[in-house]
């Protein structure tokens, strides 16, 4: 791959939503990459860091910008899919490796029975992932789903080599069906935020409605868990 790095300078910036600029998140970056060599090992480190240190968080899919900068996810330590992929964005691209993002229509299976009622679909519009340059290849990652979130569905949690793309598993450990993806969406130098809630908005009616009926009564303190449900409790009660 001929790399131009005038052409990809877009994929090292900060932005408003990937703001690596702010210290919480610059700091959070700099300490999971002490000791890393390479770009390929920093990549590495940085995502097992937000695959594993936030918490994953479907119930956290709020139609509001400010809860989708990197630094928000980051004093939450929890977000959505899509959360999860702007900071893992935001941190390697403040240790100066080229990364965008990716969002694909998947259907999930690693999803609970409240989860599935309140979104009438088992279907997942704009999965949130990431594309790293590294090696002059792009290779694709989903920090996603956490390690606890994983054995509590029976499902391996996807590992990352910095060479192979890591999107999903076809099955969990029962040989049940996790995920499969429908439709990809392609690459985006930054977080489309408008586009995704358009095309997310009429087909999750239900979800949004209870979702804004309990951000609206109930203020919800960082750290805390979602007041719409606790995904990561379900998953442990339907599964185990």
């Amino acid at each position: 791959m001929t790399i131009n790095k005038e052409e990809l300078k877009i994929y090292l910036q900060p932005t408003y939503f990937m703001d690596y600029d702010t210290p919480e998140v610059a700091k959070f970056a700099k300490e999971r990459c002490k000791d890393s060599d390479n770009d390929q090992q920093k990549a590495i480190k940085l995502y097992y860091a937000v695959r594993d240190e936030i918490r994953y968080d479907p119930y956290d899919f709020k139609h509001d910008k400010e809860n989708f900068r990197a630094s928000t996810t980051l004093k939450k330590m929890s977000g959505y899919c899509v959360s999860k992929a702007v900071l893992l964005a935001a941190v390697t691209r403040s240790q100066g490796i080229y990364t965008r993002l990716g969002f694909a229509d998947v259907k999930n299976h690693l999803s609970t029975s409240r989860l599935r009622t309140l979104m009438k679909t088992d279907v997942f519009m704009y999965h949130g992932y990431v594309e790293f340059l590294l090696n002059g290849k792009w290779v694709k990652a989903t920090p996603a789903f956490n390690l606890t979130l994983c054995t509590n569905f029976n499902v391996k949690p996807l590992e990352f080599d910095g060479i192979n793309d890591s999107l999903f598993h076809e099955f969990d450990t029962k040989g049940n069906r996790h995920m499969q993806y429908l439709k990809d969406h392609g690459h985006f130098s930054d977080l489309p935020f408008d586009e995704i809630f358009e095309a997310c908005l009429p087909v999750y009616p239900h979800f949004f409605e209870a979702l804004s009926g309990v951000n609206s009564s109930i203020k919800v303190r960082e750290g805390m868990a979602s007041q719409l449900g606790d995904f990561h409790k379900e998953a442990a009660e339907e599964n185990n």
